[in-house]
């Protein structure tokens, strides 16, 4: 850098030590024409030297025509340099240093070249700032869709995955509800036959004792119906001496007798084959109830169970397309991102702006063509 530094302080030295140089020509060549344009030369001239003061007429045009160029020239030089600290260019920086040493026609030429290869870029410019402006705009825009995209994309497959271990826990419980159903349906079926085996042995067995001690009742009462006859006979017979208190009767009257006692039995069975009967039909009524509402209750379930389990089937293969739809888009993401980092550099990163590198080459022509007026001798504001 110091190296650097010290080469452009020499440069600068040099630059303003040859301008002071052809300041200084510029002076002294103008003061030779005005000595020479005076009566002692070009009098004598006209008067003894006709024909040196044809050419000497001729030399000295040319002569004042090659200080008009140097000054005008100088006076570029000094407009160059002056625009191009202003304007922070390099271009005229550069330019003013050839101008002062190049002879003057080539400068002209040099300046025009130069406007026009900068009018050229200038044309470039805009072309690639209205390309950079459309391919920004359109890659912004993409970037803006496919990130929208992406977080939908992500919040929808975020709700599929929570709906389907919703469904997932819902279709467990009622696999498992349902399970319990048939169990407890095969255990009422199981306790139903039991006791319904049961009952009506029951019953049978009441009946057929009630028939037994019908039976004996029948037996008894036939009994005691011939004993009376008999002791109503021998009460007819002439007196005999008394060996008996009282007729026998039988157990008929003590404590009920045998025929009370059996009418009693035959009551009891009588009951329980009434009471089990109608147990019988209470408990079969319930069970019969239990299940019609078991069975509701599971077919419901099922059903349930069908849907919820065809629901988690369209959710899964709704979340592999989402999923699939995601890579993609990310896909397309990157790639916009990837696009817009190749932008940056010749459109966003370029250090200066679109506008004020167009402004400045503006400028830059501007000056260009002031000083191609400046050496074409016209005056300047």
């Amino acid at each position: 850098l110091s190296d650097l530094t010290a080469t452009c302080e020499q440069k600068a030295s040099d630059f303003e030590s040859r301008q002071q140089l052809r300041s200084e020509e510029v002076e002294a060549i103008n003061k030779a024409i005005e000595i020479i344009s005076s009566g002692a030369v070009a009098g004598n001239s006209d008067k003894h030297l006709p024909s040196l003061a044809q050419q000497g007429g001729s030399s000295l045009a040319m002569l004042r025509s090659d200080t008009q160029n140097k000054m005008a020239q100088s006076r570029v030089v000094q407009f160059l340099s002056t625009k191009g600290r202003e304007l922070n260019s390099r271009v005229l920086s550069a330019l003013a240093e050839r101008v002062s040493s190049d002879p003057f026609v080539k400068v002209k030429k040099m300046i025009k070249d130069l406007i026009s290869k900068l009018m050229q870029e200038s044309a470039s410019e805009t072309e690639h700032k209205g390309w950079c402006d459309t391919e920004l705009s359109t890659n912004e825009q993409t970037r803006k869709e496919k990130t929208q995209a992406v977080e939908t994309l992500h919040a929808e497959i975020d709700q599929l995955e929570a709906s389907i271990a919703k469904l997932t826990e819902d279709i467990s419980e009622l696999t498992k509800a349902v399970a319990e159903l048939d169990a407890a349906m095969s255990e009422a079926t199981t306790l139903r036959l039991d006791e319904k085996a049961k009952n009506e042995q029951t019953i049978k067995d009441a009946g057929e004792a009630q028939t037994a001690v019908a039976q004996a009742l029948t037996v008894l009462k036939e009994f005691y119906a011939k004993a009376g006859e008999a002791t109503a006979f021998m009460q007819q017979q002439p007196a005999a001496p008394e060996i008996f208190d009282a007729p026998y009767k039988g157990l008929q009257s003590e404590n009920g007798g045998a025929i009370g006692m059996l009418e009693v039995i035959e009551s009891d069975f009588a009951r329980l084959e009434a009471d089990t009967t109608a147990g019988e039909a209470t408990a079969q009524k319930e069970y019969d109830n239990f299940m019609t509402d078991s069975k509701v209750d599971k077919e419901a379930k099922s059903k349930d169970i069908e849907h919820k389990t065809a629901k988690k089937q369209d959710e899964s293969e709704a979340m592999v397309t989402k999923k699939e739809d995601l890579e993609g888009t990310e896909k397309e993401l990157d790639a916009a991102l990837d696009y817009f980092d190749k932008l940056k550099p010749s459109c966003v990163d370029a250090g200066v702006s679109q506008e004020d590198r167009g402004a400045r080459r503006k400028e830059e022509i501007e000056s260009l063509q002031e000083a191609l007026r400046i050496l074409n001798g016209e005056d300047i504001a």
